[in-house]
């Protein structure tokens, strides 16, 4: 059951915590492109309305994905697995 945990642990760490950043970088880089968009063209009604859909689907994809951490992180302490456990190493 040690080496399941520290597998998990370690999925979580290498793969799942870099995806989940690069999703909310994307995600914030989006809305800051809507506001860039929405103000820049503030006197043109349909680039105005193109910006606050990039804004809507920015502030949208970093609420999915700080909800997607906090439900990882809540599994991850609902079966006591710690995050920070030691390598894996086979068995002797």
């Amino acid at each position: 059951m040690v080496v399941l945990e520290q597998f998990l642990a370690k999925v979580v760490e290498q793969i799942v915590n870099p995806i989940i950043l690069l999703l909310v970088a994307s995600a914030f880089i989006t809305f800051l492109w809507g506001v860039f968009e929405f103000i820049k063209d503030a006197g043109d009604g349909k680039a105005r309305e193109t910006g606050r859909q990039a804004i809507y689907w920015g502030l949208i994809g970093l609420v999915v994905m700080f909800g997607a951490y906090g439900i990882i992180n809540v599994a991850l302490k609902t079966f006591n697995i710690d995050q920070k456990v030691a390598p894996l190493t086979a068995p002797r």
